[in-house]
C-alpha cells in the first residue's frame, strides 16, 4: 500500500511501498498493448504538467500516462507561465490550486520546489525532477525495468556511471535500489563522485573497469553541462576516453548484464552506439516502462485515493482494479 499524499522522492519510502508501485505499474503495462490504449480510471480528472525546465521524455510520458487513464491534461512551461512576469512559485501554485486540478507534476531547476508546492496545494504533487535532488518516477521505471529482466532487485550489483554530482536520477535510484536490497556503486571521476555519497550507502569507485567488475546492471548517466559551473574534467574527449561505456568495458560486467540510460544519450561521450543499440541494452524498455510507472503513480495518488475515500476501509486491500476499469468501458 502507498498511503502518501504526494510522490516527492524515494528517500524514506519503504520497500513495501516501492513494491506496491512497481506491482501497480506492471498491471498497467497491458493497457499499452491494447488496440485502444485507454481505461476510464481517471475520467473527469485534470492533471497539470508544470515544467520549469525543458523536457521531452518525462513530460510526454506523463501526458501519455494521464491520457491513457482518460484524464484531461494541461501542459504549462516556464516560458508560457507567469514566472516570466515575476510570479513566485508559491503564487503560481495557489492560482493553480484555485482551479481545482486533481494532480500537479512539477519539474523545477531548484531542489525542493515540489516540496514547497506540496505545502500550498491540496492536490497530489508528483516530482518530475527537482534540481540535482530527486527524480522518483525515473528511478521507479528503472527499478521496474531491472525487476522485469532480472526477476528481482535484492542481491544485484548495480553500477551507476557518470555525472553523479548533478544527477537527481542517481540519488533516487540509490535510495530505491538500496531499499530494495541491491548493492550500488557510483563510478566516475573524483570531481563528480563526492565522498558524501558513501554516507548514503553507495560504494565509490573512480576507475571504470573496476567499477563495472561483476556488475549485474550498468546505468549510464549523461554529462549535465547545463548544471556545471566549473571544470570537473579537462575535456569531453578525456572524459570519453576514461568513462565512455564501450564493448571492452562491458566485458568486465557479468555475462547477463543489462544496460540502462535515462536519456537523452550523448553517444560517443558516455556510451558508444554499439553498446547503446546492442544486445545488453534495455533503454527502450525503460521508455515503455516509464508510461506504466507514471500511470501507476497517477492512479495511486488520484484514482485509488478517491476510491478508498468513497468505498471506505474495505477498498484498502483490493488489488489494482484493471479488470473493473476495463469492464466499465
Amino acid at each position: 500500500m502507498f498511503e502518501r499524499r504526494h510522490l516527492l522522492g524515494l528517500e524514506g519510502v519503504s520497500a513495501a511501498e516501492i513494491a506496491f508501485l512497481l506491482d501497480t505499474a506492471e498491471s498497467f503495462k497491458e493497457v499499452s498493448e491494447r488496440e485502444i490504449k485507454k481505461v476510464p480510471t481517471l475520467r473527469g480528472r485534470t492533471v497539470v504538467n508544470l515544467f520549469y525546465e525543458n523536457s521531452t521524455r518525462t513530460r510526454t510520458s506523463f501526458e501519455i500516462a494521464a491520457k491513457r487513464l482518460s484524464a484531461d491534461t494541461i501542459n504549462l512551461s516556464a516560458s508560457s507561465s507567469s514566472a516570466q512576469k515575476g510570479e513566485t512559485l508559491t503564487d503560481t501554485a495557489r492560482n493553480l490550486a484555485a482551479m481545482r486540478p486533481d494532480a500537479i507534476i512539477v519539474r523545477h531547476p531548484s531542489a525542493g520546489a515540489p516540496h514547497l508546492l506540496a505545502r500550498h496545494v491540496d492536490c497530489p504533487i508528483i516530482n518530475g525532477g527537482d534540481g540535482a535532488h530527486e527524480h522518483p518516477t525515473q528511478a521507479l521505471l528503472d527499478l521496474l525495468t531491472i525487476r522485469s529482466h532480472k526477476g528481482q532487485i535484492a542481491g544485484l550489483t548495480v553500477a551507476i556511471v557518470g555525472d553523479l554530482l548533478h544527477s537527481r536520477v542517481a540519488r533516487s535510484n540509490l535510495f530505491g535500489l538500496r531499499t530494495m536490497g541491491a548493492r550500488v556503486r557510483f563510478v566516475g571521476p573524483p570531481t563528480l563522485v563526492p565522498p558524501e555519497f558513501a554516507d548514503l550507502g553507495a560504494e565509490l569507485v573512480n576507475d571504470l573497469h573496476e567499477g563495472l567488475r561483476d556488475a549485474d546492471v550498468i546505468m549510464m548517466l549523461r554529462i549535465q553541462r547545463e548544471r556545471m559551473n566549473g571544470r570537473y574534467f579537462s575535456s569531453l574527449d578525456e572524459y570519453s576516453r576514461l568513462y565512455c561505456l564501450s564493448g571492452e568495458a562491458v566485458a568486465k560486467a557479468r555475462k547477463d548484464v543489462i544496460i540502462l540510460h535515462p536519456g537523452p544519450m550523448n553517444r560517443g561521450v558516455e556510451i558508444s552506439s554499439t553498446v547503446a543499440d546492442g544486445p545488453y541494452s534495455v533503454i527502450m524498455d525503460q521508455v515503455t516502462n516509464g508510461v506504466a510507472v507514471r500511470m501507476a503513480a497517477l492512479y495511486v495518488l488520484v484514482g485509488r485515493r478517491r476510491e478508498i475515500e468513497s468505498a471506505g476501509e474495505d477498498a484498502v486491500n483490493e488489488p489494482v482494479p484493471l479488470r473493473r476499469a476495463a469492464a466499465a468501458e
